[in-house]
């Protein structure tokens, strides 16, 4: 029985997504066709190359690498691990279901698995590197060993038991693919979560908003009526826009009401416009408003705050520069040879 490594976006930002639908996805943007009518890896390949006018050949092999088993090789009763990014832990399920085609999803729900999610939020900790590092792997969809040992840390886990630390390996051709980009993504994202629980999330909110020229005001850890910031440009902050912020840490998403509630703050304070920001994203009821709130209201999940945070990182004061210490280091591109 096979186990996959399935990644929901290079931020997490599918990830919700994954956990509420009860499916994984093969999240290839704008691939709108079925996978099952290639009828061999190589057409797939050569459908990248057709419909993507930078692609290279060795990327659109890579491609076809991953899309490829997800519909041809990914079975019933065979496990999905998915890392998340939003919360330092991995989620396990099974496959319930074949390979879906749904062209009415939106993009890039197009193609699906049903999948019973039986074990999450098992901590990394119990873990040893090497094993993070293949759950880093540079490979969105691959293809992992070692489901014996993985499953008798998931039954301790479900027992209660202190769950024994594990190594896996890794399975791609007999050769192991590291993105570092994305490990160091994923340390950066680690540290946020330990440093910032409850109201510290506001600050590194704050501090985004400040290196991008607004004058800022914090509420004080507590009740906070409906504001955590409020942020104005021009002198002394005086000038438009004004924003009323509303910065949520908890470990699930926002729903509706909270949306709604950040509405009624921005009439009171004379706000021109919203943030909501949500560490572990939005229930597809705030989702399913974008369209109607666009003119007033933006939402940042742990994806945005995360870009955002390393943008603008070198204005930043020095207050949240060791809090969160980060260096530039410079490594060689491979991903385009």
């Amino acid at each position: 029985m096979s186990m996959w490594l399935c990644r929901a976006g290079r931020y997490g930002e599918f990830e919700n997504k994954f956990l509420e639908d009860s499916r994984v996805y093969c999240t290839w943007d704008n691939l709108a066709e079925s996978i099952m009518q290639f009828h061999t890896k190589q057409d797939l390949q050569q459908y990248f190359v057709d419909n993507n006018v930078d692609v290279k050949v060795k990327t659109a092999m890579n491609w076809a690498s991953q899309v490829w088993p997800f519909a041809h090789e990914m079975k019933k009763g065979e496990i999905v691990v998915l890392p998340s990014k939003i919360k330092p832990v991995i989620h396990f399920g099974k496959i319930t279901g074949d390979y879906e085609f749904l062209p009415n999803n939106n993009n890039p729900y197009y193609h699906a698995h049903q999948v019973d999610w039986f074990a999450c939020d098992i901590p990394r900790t119990a873990f040893d590197q090497d094993i993070l590092y293949s759950f880093g792997a540079f490979m969105t969809i691959c293809r992992i060993k070692q489901e014996d040992r993985i499953k008798a840390v998931i039954s301790a886990h479900k027992q209660g038991k202190k769950v024994p630390k594990i190594t896996l390996q890794k399975l791609q051709d007999d050769e192991e693919v590291r993105d570092i980009e994305n490990e160091a993504l994923g340390v950066i994202t680690n540290l946020i979560i330990q440093k910032t629980k409850g109201h510290g999330l506001a600050r590194i909110v704050d501090a985004i908003l400040r290196a991008k020229g607004f004058t800022t005001y914090v509420s004080a850890a507590g009740p906070d009526k409906g504001v955590d910031i409020l942020a104005s440009a021009g002198t002394l902050g005086f000038g438009s826009p004004k924003i009323c912020v509303q910065v949520k840490s908890t470990d699930v998403p926002v729903d509706r009401i909270v949306l709604d509630q950040l509405g009624g703050v921005m009439k009171n304070f004379n706000a021109d416009y919203g943030l909501l920001v949500s560490w572990s994203g939005f229930k597809s009821s705030v989702i399913n408003e974008i369209a109607k709130q666009f003119f007033e209201i933006r939402l940042w999940t742990h994806k945005e705050i995360i870009e955002e945070f390393l943008r603008y990182y070198d204005q930043m004061d020095d207050e949240i520069k060791e809090l969160i210490p980060l260096k530039k280091i410079w490594v060689v591109n491979n991903s385009e040879e």
